[in-house]
């Protein structure tokens, strides 16, 4: 990685998300019966500033550079893959601040104990004197039940006759869609997570109907800010989270493993099972497995990174590579965690050793759109000279 001098000031997140590690592990136990993050917890990671990543320096963020902030997820998810997930649909949504203006970044993103999350589902904003009036349902509201802003995505943009807007926030795809933020409070929250992993993220529905959202609350085009991570779409800053929380469950997963049969002797078995041949071949294969996905994983990252901040632009080419670096990491981590909890036997399910958890956790990152399989047909479009589809670019 190549770092100037800002952006090597900024691997103090880096440190500060490790330094949180036995703590968050500690918790997460907890995180996952109660299906969302402790108060306590939440407000270790304000304080460690792990909720300002991706926002402007402008506004008391650390816009921390995509490379750096992919290595703070990942340490945190070593320690608990829903807590490192909370962090990574944060900063995908947080990241919108640099395309708002500076007073409405202010609003949603100034206070010290900001914490935001954002959903998916069918929306419509009407637009009226003075900003829009907002109905619509999200799904996969991830962090929603510590979160104090929520973002909404809304399908179309329409005047007071519901004819549709060329509004100035029209995705690269020429859907009229917009981007507006609103206080937690002023939502329905929906209690639906009741999951097998991932429980600890809190991923309840929310709605609004008829909800006002000031023009100052939305984002406009081009963006304000100028710094190369607000070149980036939420879509590859998700990437870059969601991919690291693969990585670090599976490197946790794996660990726990090596420490396992350092001290296990299974039944009809006379040795510890780190002396059995087929164990050592299986923690071989996992560790280049995981090796291998993460240094593709990050290096396709960096090219990326150095690369925007070069041109300013986010090209089709890089899109498609971290579109493919980012699937590719996630199913390559759920092998890794398979092995793990098949070699552990019968000590994996036992909810005390931590297999079962990761185990499930792994299971459902790789159902999360980030995973499908069918991005590996938008990637070979790319590779065979035909044009992507461009919806999870």
């Amino acid at each position: 990685m190549r770092l100037d001098k800002d952006e090597a000031s900024s691997q103090q997140i880096v440190v500060a998300a490790r330094s949180l590690r036995p703590f968050i592990e500690a918790c997460a136990d907890e995180i996952d019966r109660q299906a969302a993050l402790p108060s306590r917890l939440v407000s270790a990671l304000v304080n460690a500033g792990l909720f300002r990543m991706t926002l402007p320096r402008s506004i008391g963020g650390l816009e921390t550079p995509l490379p750096v902030y992919a290595e703070a997820v990942e340490e945190i998810a070593q320690a608990d893959a829903s807590t490192g997930w909370c962090m990574a649909q944060n900063a995908g949504v947080a990241v919108a601040a640099g395309a708002m203006t500076h007073e409405g970044a202010l609003e949603v993103f100034g206070a010290p104990d900001l914490r935001s999350a954002g959903g998916y589902g069918p929306a419509k904003a009407v637009r009226v004197p003075g900003g829009y009036r907002l109905t619509g349902e999200w799904r996969y509201c991830s962090g929603i039940r510590h979160a104090t802003w929520l973002r909404a995505n809304t399908s179309i943009v329409s005047d007071a006759s519901a004819s549709p807007l060329a509004d100035p926030s029209v995705d690269e795809t020429g859907a009229n869609r917009g981007m507006l933020f609103f206080p937690a409070s002023d939502a329905e929250i929906v209690r639906v997570w009741d999951v097998s992993g991932l429980r600890g993220t809190g991923s309840d529905t929310c709605r609004v109907s008829d909800l006002f959202v000031p023009e100052q609350r939305s984002v406009v085009r081009p963006a304000p800010e100028q710094g190369p991570l607000y070149v980036l779409g939420t879509n590859q800053v998700f990437m870059a989270g969601f991919g690291s929380v693969a990585l670090g469950l599976a490197r946790s997963t794996l660990d726990a493993l090596i420490d396992l049969a350092a001290g296990k002797t299974a039944r009809g078995m006379s040795n510890h099972l780190r002396e059995h041949h087929m164990v050592q071949s299986r923690v071989a294969i996992a560790e280049a497995t995981l090796e291998s996905a993460r240094a593709y994983f990050r290096n396709t990252i960096e090219n990326l990174w150095q690369d925007v901040k070069a041109t300013h632009a986010v090209s089709l080419e890089h899109r498609v590579r971290l579109r493919l670096a980012t699937t590719f990491t996630m199913h390559q981590c759920a092998s890794v965690v398979d092995t793990a909890y098949h070699t552990a036997g019968g000590d994996a399910i036992f909810a005390k050793n931590g297999f079962e958890r990761r185990f499930r956790d792994m299971h459902a990152v790789t159902q999360q759109v980030q995973a499908r399989q069918d991005h590996y047909e938008s990637a070979g479009q790319w590779f065979l000279g035909l044009e992507p589809d461009r919806s999870f670019l």
